[in-house]
């Protein structure tokens, strides 16, 4: 005797239910929980701080002479960047001062 397609239905339900209770609660929503936020937390204190893409045009001879000291710079372009809008920064603001 065949099951009528309602009856069918209601087995995989019971099925899927049976399944998803006898699962174990993944550690991000249980007592892991914590743990996952103290390492978020860990991340958000790290000494580099946050990281901002910034776009912007440079005459392709800079952009050489750059890349050139970037091979020999210990942080590569992106450290060397920084560290020379560093630079211009503080003598900016050593020149706004009396």
């Amino acid at each position: 005797m065949s099951m009528k397609k309602t009856d069918l239905e209601k087995h995989l339900a019971k099925k899927l239910d049976g399944r998803m209770k006898s699962t174990v609660v993944p550690q991000r929503f249980g007592q892991g929980s914590a743990a996952v936020k103290a390492k978020s937390e860990q991340k958000s204190h790290s000494p580099a701080g946050k990281l901002v893409a910034v776009s912007c045009r440079f005459p392709a001879d800079l952009i050489n002479r750059l890349r050139e000291q970037a091979i020999t710079h210990e942080g590569g372009l992106n450290a060397l960047l920084a560290q020379a809008a560093e630079q211009w920064l503080a003598s900016a603001s050593a020149k706004k001062q009396p």
